[in-house]
């Protein structure tokens, strides 16, 4: 069993354990670096192993905290052929990490398979809660908070239409998460389907060229243009708005 620094009510490090046979779904900075609780750190250099999306990406990380954690690849692409060596290494007793490129493992990432499986076989799950996009947009768009539902990435063709028109009636504020080359095609579906809803677009965020835009969809379509095409957007767009009987109820 591994050790884990950990920090007591006084602030004093004392040791924390890292149980074998447990997956850790450990929650990465999602520009910042710093941006990484001490339980994250203490984590990831006290498992067997670190089960990344990316190895390149995550090395970065890992080299800035001096982490020498062996690293595996588990993404997408290979989950079906990952997932049963990592459940099968968790079984026998070691302890593994399981971190995305950025933010929290199985938002809008295949985390949820190694997940599943990993319980399926008996396995022990903990998640180590830290950093992700979508709450630090929404909490600065200055659109409702209190109740949201979030839609991650719409299908590039098939269902997504779907998905949008099950979308007209709901009163929560709405997030999705949108490729720079697929941001316009979006707002300008979103505008036809829902009408000239407050909306805002948060791009880069917690890094240096963090920005963040507020407006109506249609003013946010018109200032698309001036818009810097990078990294992956966050797209906010208000519920129904409602009615005056609604309101009084």
């Amino acid at each position: 069993m591994k050790e884990a620094g950990d920090w007591n009510a006084a602030g004093q490090a004392q040791p924390a354990e890292v149980e074998p046979g447990t997956l850790y779904l450990v929650s990465t900075p999602i520009g910042n670096l710093r941006d990484i609780s001490l339980r994250a750190l203490d984590v990831l250099a006290a498992v067997d192993l670190i089960a990344a999306e990316d190895t390149r990406t995550s090395r970065i990380l890992l080299q800035h905290y001096a982490i020498p954690t062996p690293l595996t690849s588990y993404h997408d692409h290979n989950e079906e052929r990952a997932a049963p060596l990592l459940v099968q290494k968790l079984v026998q007793g070691a302890s593994i990490a399981l971190i995305s490129d950025a933010g929290t493992p199985g938002i809008s990432d295949p985390g949820f398979y190694l997940v599943r499986a990993a319980l399926q076989a008996g396995c022990r799950v903990v998640a180590v809660p830290g950093a992700t996009a979508f709450v630090p947009a929404l909490i600065a768009s200055g659109l409702p908070a209190e109740r949201f539902v979030f839609e991650g990435f719409l299908p590039h063709k098939k269902g997504r239409q779907t998905r949008l028109q099950a979308l007209r009636e709901e009163p929560r504020t709405m997030i999705f998460y949108e490729s720079p080359l697929r941001l316009e095609r979006l707002l300008r579906e979103v505008h036809a389907l829902l009408g000239d809803r407050p909306a805002a677009i948060a791009r880069e965020v917690t890094k240096k060229f963090e920005e963040i835009r507020r407006g109506t969809l249609a003013e946010l379509i018109a200032g698309s243009a001036t818009l810097v095409k990078k990294g992956e957007f966050v797209v906010m767009v208000a519920g129904r708005p409602r009615n005056s009987k609604e309101a009084s109820e």
